[in-house]
């Protein structure tokens, strides 16, 4: 089991606080029970539904000190309370036990990852449609960039006279294609020549060295298909980049999410819509997610935590995958009334599945 990491705390800190045993065991059945029905917990409560050994005043007393502290919220209209995001991180932090898959959905998982292994684009896809089913929230994986991949194969496939496919393969299996217009005609024996000679060249270099020296690595080609390479050359940024966002990301469980209490309200379901249209905030939450992992962790970030202003209503639980010498993040997004047990285990899993089907 990968360690759970805390991210980077944004906002007002709570201050440091010695929890005794009968606060710890309050605030995690708090937690439990609002994750599992929605609904604020009230002393009688927990009284009635646990052998605490405590009367409802006794437990009243203790999440009252707790709301005091900033680890519990008190809605307006009810008499119990709900966890903040603080009593949440606590939670998270100290109190809660790992739920495993059952044997079934491992089982499921295997599966399905197996079935998808022999394109990683299915894969990459598969794992964020596990993850959101599993979880009954949004599953959200991102592809690794391109910048320290290794170039294992350019294929040059002319479409139409002055019309190529550029197909860019990496060590790790992942695949890049750029439909362009050649401003020359193509021949296939001149495309087919051009090919052979650019990947006795650039195979095996990463993408940022192949982008820092193409020109001189090809600067002795000119005189045999001199406008070929000229527009490669000219073309070598574009054909050597990080795919654009938009595709780098993939996302589902959007049916499952919008069927949580928090998606209620039409103005939640839009908000929802508009992040994952754009995908912009995902996209820079799973960077940042990556970049502050070391590939051993689970990161789970709690509302206020997120970095990003558009995801500040949500918790997310990331974690790294790798492609052989690139890595990819994934993670669940959800309401920060989540199922921190569950989740924090299903992506574990999701990943490790994932690394070892690719090795």
């Amino acid at each position: 089991m990968k360690r759970t990491k805390q991210a980077s705390n944004r906002g007002h800190a709570v201050s440091e606080h010695v929890f005794t045993e009968r606060e710890k065991t309050i605030l995690r059945l708090i937690v439990d029970t609002f994750v599992s029905t929605g609904e604020p917990v009230g002393s009688r409560a927990l009284s009635r539904s646990y052998d605490l050994g405590l009367s409802p005043a006794s437990i009243r007393n203790t999440m009252s000190d707790l709301e005091e502290r900033g680890y519990l919220g008190h809605p307006h209209t009810s008499a119990g309370r709900v966890p903040t995001d603080y009593g949440y991180r606590v939670y998270v932090d100290e109190l809660m036990h790992v739920q495993p898959l059952t044997r079934g959905e491992q089982q499921l998982l295997s599966d399905r990852v197996a079935s998808a292994r022999a394109d990683l684009e299915d894969l990459i896809r598969e794992s964020a449609r596990l993850l959101g089913q599993l979880s009954n929230l949004l599953g959200v994986v991102l592809t690794p960039r391109f910048a320290s991949a290794v170039l294992r194969r350019l294929d040059i496939l002319p479409l139409a006279s002055n019309k190529a496919m550029f197909v860019v393969a990496v060590e790790s299996g992942l695949v890049k294609t750029l439909v362009l217009e050649v401003e020359t005609e193509l021949k296939e024996e001149t495309v087919a020549a051009v090919a052979t000679l650019l990947n006795e060249r650039l195979a095996g270099l990463t993408f940022e060295e192949i982008r820092a020296s193409f020109g001189l690595r090809v600067q002795d080609l000119g005189d045999r298909h001199g406008d070929l390479i000229s527009f490669v050359l000219d073309r070598a940024p574009l054909i050597f980049s990080d795919l654009p966002q938009h595709k780098r990301l993939s996302y589902s469980g959007a049916e499952y999410i919008v069927l949580q209490p928090e998606f209620s309200a039409p103005e939640a379901v839009r908000h929802m819509i508009a992040v994952l249209e754009t995908g912009d905030a995902v996209v820079s939450m799973l960077e940042d997610a990556s970049d502050l992992s070391d590939g051993e962790e689970v990161t789970v970030r709690i509302g206020h935590e997120n970095s990003t202003k558009e995801l500040e209503d949500y918790s997310v639980v990331t974690t790294q995958y790798r492609f052989g010498n690139v890595s990819g993040s994934m993670g669940v997004i959800g309401p920060t009334r989540m199922n921190y047990s569950r989740v924090v285990g299903l992506v574990d899993v999701v990943a490790r599945t994932l690394n070892h089907t690719i090795v």
